[in-house]
């Protein structure tokens, strides 16, 4: 939230001539932080509840991989839906050799098909809680590609906003380490059983033919110093 809704002046890490490439829709922009900021907790929200529905799947569906074509599969669709409805010109779907195929092919076989693979294995070994700390880097690995590459500039928000993400994922991994280690402390000692109590004389039953009944005669044992002769 803070890399996305604040920016504060300009940090030049990369000396360049680059200049902000969005700068002509700054105006219009500005008018609509209320819109984009619902539009993006709300994203927010879907993106975590994917992670918590995909953590129960895999309890009942540990098929990793075809979970992953559903995934994908269902995603196309919803998509496609959605680009229909929002998008009328057909050719926007035309896709030529140049970089417009590479990025689609790159999103579909690495942000995709390997991503959500990925994800569900750490899922199932680590839980959600794991997986989603490392989310917010996508935002830090942007900013940082951004600014060398297309030579874009850097805000202090972008800056404050990658310590803290960065703050907060060192804190969850050494609190779940941690949590790690305290499991396997409380499994080893409660997994520990008392030895049995040996007890210093054996008892039997002996007829005597008087009423019947058996009585209870007890021995002692070998090792007692009350050992009877």
């Amino acid at each position: 939230m803070v890399m996305t809704l604040y920016k504060g002046p300009i940090i030049d890490f990369v000396k360049s001539g680059g200049a902000i490439h969005h700068g002509s829709t700054g105006e219009s922009a500005d008018k609509n932080w209320v819109t984009g900021t619902i539009i993006l907790l709300g994203s927010i929200f879907g993106w975590s509840s994917f992670f918590i529905l995909q953590s129960f799947t895999l309890k009942k569906y540990p098929a990793k991989l075809s979970l992953t074509a559903w995934i994908c599969f269902m995603g196309m669709v919803q998509g496609a839906g959605v680009s229909l409805v929002m998008v009328r010109d057909l050719s926007a779907w035309k896709l030529g050799w140049d970089s417009r195929f590479l990025a689609a092919t790159y999103s579909g076989i690495l942000c995709s098909g390997v991503a959500y693979y990925v994800q569900g294995i750490v899922i199932r070994q680590r839980g959600p809680v794991f997986v989603t700390s490392f989310s917010p880097l996508c935002m830090i690995i942007t900013a940082a590609i951004g600014a060398i590459v297309l030579a874009e500039k850097v805000h202090l928000g972008s800056v404050l906003g990658a310590i803290i993400i960065v703050s907060g994922l060192y804190t969850v991994v050494w609190g779940k380490s941690r949590d790690g280690k305290n499991s396997e402390t409380d499994e080893k000692s409660n997994g520990l059983q008392e030895l049995p109590v040996a007890n210093d004389a054996r008892s039997i039953s002996v007829d005597d033919g008087l009423d019947g009944a058996d009585k209870i005669v007890n021995i002692p044992d070998s090792k007692s110093p009350f050992r009877t002769q």
